[in-house]
């Protein structure tokens, strides 16, 4: 019988030779899902042998990689955050630079939370949080779970994220229970009852070119409505940040994420609405989205 160790060997090789990128970062994580390991308990079943089963479910994923198929694809499943969410091609894949918005919605989140000092989780006085075109419920999930003092609206105009989102929803427990979901296009997807009461609006929206040169691997398995908006990317960009005033709390705030080269001309729109914007930085210190705040000074 075949060891693990071979068939990581061997799949690495399949990998390199069709160029698939990170060719045993690839092999690794897929052998531990074949296997039911973390990184830890991997080292104690690398030199095991596989069984028939593990063997073709491995073999199964090896090829989608092949293919060029994403390897979070592959897999089914991604980290964002404290979550393991589910993910298929109905949604984007997280990534790292949304985890920078998710914290600065938590952020803004905390900062409506101790200007009620009475707020007590499951009363009206909750944090209203809506994630705008939720896809797998990423941003707004994690709100949910990280905040108990939140009431979280999921959104998307899409009903196939909406089905991911909602897997991903039942996995979080209890927390699930302060969560809503809603279809339809972006604000427009709310009751109306929530008009001045929502304390923070958080959205990764449709931000690309719609001429840009994608990568293969995006362009090709990714939802491009997910992606792409107009001309210069900014269509959906600008619709969030004039109608978030008639949706959000005297003092809630917007949080969007945006390609480097629109944050400058956004921040300048944002500044006709709110009375304090700034730009949100990613890891690598690079203008990745903005923060808007209420008072707003004027239309």
């Amino acid at each position: 019988m075949v060891s693990w160790n071979e068939l990581m060997a061997e799949a690495v090789d399949r990998l390199v030779a069709l160029d698939v990128p990170e060719p045993e970062l690839s092999a690794r994580w897929i052998a531990r899902q074949a296997t039911g390991t973390d990184a830890s308990e991997w080292l104690e079943v690398a030199d095991r042998p596989a069984t028939k089963r593990q063997v073709a479910a491995f073999d199964r994923m090896v090829e989608r990689r092949c293919a060029g198929e994403p390897l979070q694809y592959v897999l089914g499943s991604w980290g964002f955050r404290s979550l393991d969410l589910f993910i298929d091609r109905r949604v984007l894949i997280p990534r790292p630079e949304t985890e920078i918005i998710a914290e600065r919605a938590l952020a803004e989140a905390d900062r409506l939370t101790r200007a009620r000092p009475t707020n007590r989780p499951g009363t009206a006085s909750d944090v209203v949080v809506v994630d705008l075109g939720t896809g797998s419920g990423a941003i707004g999930l994690s709100l949910a779970l990280e905040r108990p003092g939140t009431e979280v609206w999921l959104t998307d105009l899409s009903d196939e994220a909406l089905q991911v989102a909602r897997a991903n929803l039942a996995g979080i427990g209890r927390a699930g229970g302060r969560v809503r979901v809603a279809g339809g296009s972006w604000f427009e997807a709310l009751p109306n009852e929530l008009v001045g009461r929502v304390g923070v609006a958080v959205a990764n929206p449709p931000y690309v070119a719609a001429e840009a040169d994608l990568e293969p691997q995006v362009a090709g398995w990714e939802p491009l409505s997910a992606l792409l908006a107009d001309a210069d990317g900014t269509a959906h960009l600008i619709e969030l940040i004039d109608a978030a005033p008639g949706w959000l709390l005297d003092d809630g705030a917007l949080v969007l994420e945006m390609a480097p080269d629109q944050v400058e001309a956004m921040v300048y729109r944002a500044r006709r609405r709110f009375g304090e914007v700034e730009p949100v930085r990613d890891l690598a210190g690079r203008q990745r989205g903005l923060v808007g705040r209420f008072p707003r000074i004027g239309d």
